[in-house]
């Protein structure tokens, strides 16, 4: 993750950015994946993290499941959603149980939920951080 660096409290003026992990697909000039960038997001903000992307992964298997268990016609959805029919059709298989038939869609939004965890727990730590449920970061040496 790329931050201003910070001088015991003052912004430094010079705008220098600074890069807090080293990570072999940056040095070769690529943007690292997502499941990259969650695993910098685990480093970086820790239980956090994982608390949030754990705690959205299971309401999305659980309305996923209730969904499905309504007789929602998930293959439909998925279709007008622009998923790839060959990719659909591998993860629906005909005669699955509700559960498996629930956790394969959860499967195929893996993509979302990690992006909702990448961009709201930065956000999340800062507020706590605001409110004093949590000590500011300490100073780099």
């Amino acid at each position: 993750m790329w931050r201003l660096r910070n001088n015991g409290g003052t912004q430094d003026t010079s705008g220098t950015l600074e890069n807090d992990h080293t990570d072999p697909s940056q040095e070769n000039g690529k943007k690292p994946n997502k499941s990259q960038q969650l695993k910098t997001v685990f480093k970086e903000y820790g239980a956090v993290a994982v608390a949030f992307h754990v705690g959205i992964s299971l309401m999305s298997l659980g309305m996923f499941y209730l969904a499905v268990s309504s007789g929602v016609d998930m293959t439909a959805i998925l279709f007008k959603l622009g998923f790839d029919e060959d990719l659909v059709q591998s993860k629906l298989a005909a005669g699955t149980s509700t559960f498996l038939l629930a956790y394969a869609v959860h499967k195929l939004f893996a993509p979302v939920r990690i992006s909702i965890t990448l961009v709201s727990v930065p956000f999340l730590v800062r507020y706590f951080r605001k409110i004093g449920f949590f000590k500011p970061p300490a100073p780099n040496p």
